[in-house]
């Protein structure tokens, strides 16, 4: 049994964020207005049977032109944060040269939005749609593209760097690689893993080079990456099991973060020559493993890794969310990964393993001395969501327990085991972002994978708050009220005309406590 909002909400810390997560091109539609250039991804997701049914990403959830609506959901919601991605295209749409103004006014105007409701911004810079002419000149397998990115960046800091919180430089880039470049089940569609392998330093150097522009501009707010972790488990006690998950761990988990956050790729990969293949090996691992104020980790699942091709790299449940068997790319394969026996899964076939949460955040401490403080920047789970009507008020209600119980068990595991005495108690856990506000193109699976708090009937477009919707708002509420009774206690119990630790002095500046004045506070 889950906890409740409320034994949930004592185990808060101050400070503590809670936010919920977008894409840019997974809601916002409008792609062709507006003087958006096209992205990769727009081409890739009009070939027929790279997206499940034939699903179109062309007005998704219609974010661009319902933005007020979205937010005032985010009002009623009452989160601190909300984590969404600038599109590149739609600012920059060449990905070089002459930005788009009427792109630069849609985010200037959702800023503005945010932080008139009390809403802590935290912006990534790239979440996947690379500008066209970036793709078509190579993508992330040119050099360039990290240049190019670093140019978004200072574009980005001088339009917004007054309003931004937090600012996350490049989201997954395990995902790009794995999926882009390696399997070919995302934009760019390629499907060659050894040739491939240049995008992983290329997004790494991009981070680099776009922290670096921020920084020039000296943005007030902190800056980040965000990748996603996946513990590795062996399937079993053979040999050749073992060995296969500590090679998953270093291809999914390690090739990304040893680099920015240990300054160097892991051994297995550095004895492959990969590193030093590149121009300037020393001077790029430098401008990687710049100093972060925060790392983000999006943590979904565990992985179940085995010897061998197998039927398919991926289980059966997990091709089928993505329309694609993978059986081709079997034969030869050195690895794949197992499904879990007899353990819950999500629409997309993911195993829910809330325990992991823990491993995942003990591993990053143990491998990372100097580990910033860390940020769950993603953390959901897509299941098919059953529509309720009431009758007596024509009023629809959604019922999704799983996804609640979800959230509730994941964000409680997190809390636990980086509480005092836990067992990743050495990282300094800063916040939890939901994916997703709301149900939305969630890339190779289309619209069949609702991870959403929201419903969002893509008929109709018409948005639906669900039952996970509420708990969060509950959970919100209770922790303000945890908060209250603690500062109420700190109160009595200091002496008359002390202030109370951590409290503001009378007059002082209290940030988004009324109302939004400071982008950093959350």
């Amino acid at each position: 049994m889950h906890a409740s909002a409320k034994e949930l909400a004592a185990k808060i810390p101050p400070g503590f964020t809670l936010g919920v997560a977008t894409a840019a091109f997974q809601i916002e539609g409008a792609l062709d207005e507006d003087g958006r250039g096209k992205a990769g991804w727009d081409v890739f997701a009009a070939k027929p049977g790279t997206i499940v049914d034939g699903h179109s990403p062309a007005v998704a959830c219609d974010h661009y032109h319902r933005m007020p609506q979205d937010v005032a959901l985010m009002k009623e919601l009452g989160i601190d944060s909300y984590r969404f991605s600038l599109s590149w295209p739609r600012i920059q749409p060449g990905g070089s040269g002459p930005v788009n103004r009427a792109g630069l006014d849609f985010y200037d105007r959702l800023l503005d939005e945010l932080l008139e409701n009390g809403i802590s911004p935290m912006v990534t810079l790239y979440h996947w749609d690379t500008p066209l002419p970036l793709d078509e000149a190579g993508g992330w397998l040119n050099r360039d593209t990290a240049y190019r990115l670093a140019e978004f960046a200072a574009i980005a800091a001088a339009a917004y760097g007054d309003r931004v919180a937090r600012w996350v430089t490049i989201n997954e880039p395990a995902t790009v690689t794995t999926n882009g470049y390696a399997l070919g089940l995302h934009s760019p569609g390629k499907a060659d893993f050894a040739n491939g392998l240049p995008s992983v330093h290329h997004q790494l150097l991009g981070h680099g080079l776009a922290l670096q522009a921020l920084r020039a501009a000296k943005v007030p707010g902190e800056i980040g990456m965000t990748n996603v972790y996946s513990p590795m488990v062996p399937n079993s006690a053979n040999p050749l099991d073992r060995l296969s998950a500590g090679a998953m761990d270093v291809a999914q988990n390690r090739l990304y973060a040893d680099p920015v956050l240990a300054g160097k790729y892991p051994d297995l990969v550095r004895l492959g020559k990969f590193f030093s293949s590149f121009e300037h090996p020393d001077e790029d691992m430098a401008i990687i493993s710049q100093p972060l104020d925060f790392y983000g980790l999006n943590y979904y699942m565990p992985t179940r890794v085995a010897a061998g091709g197998g039927d398919s790299p991926v289980p059966a449940a997990m091709a089928e969310a993505i329309g694609d068997d993978l059986s081709s790319t079997t034969p030869g394969a050195p690895l794949h990964i197992e499904p879990w026996p007899d353990t819950e899964t999500t629409a997309y076939g993911w195993p829910v393993k809330p325990a992991y949460m823990a491993v995942a955040l003990k591993e990053m401490a143990e491998r990372y001395p100097n580990l910033p403080p860390v940020i769950i920047t993603e953390g959901g789970a897509s299941f098919e969501d059953i529509i309720v009507r009431d009758k007596s008020t024509n009023r629809s209600f959604i019922p999704d327990e799983r996804r609640l119980r979800y959230l509730s068990d994941h964000l409680g595991t997190a809390l636990r085991a980086t509480a005092p005495g836990g067992e990743a108690e050495a990282v300094d856990l800063r916040g939890y972002y939901v994916w997703s506000l709301m149900d939305n193109f969630e890339w190779s699976g289309g619209y069949n994978q609702p991870f959403g708090l929201v419903h969002v009937d893509f008929e109709t477009l018409e948005r639906t708050p669900k039952a996970s919707f509420y708990w969060f708002q509950e959970l919100l509420e209770e922790r303000t009220l945890v908060a209250a009774a603690g500062a109420a206690v700190a109160a009595a119990a200091a002496p008359r005309g002390a202030v109370p630790e951590g409290a503001a002095p009378e007059g002082a500046d209290r940030g988004m406590s009324d109302g939004g004045a400071s982008p950093l506070a959350g």
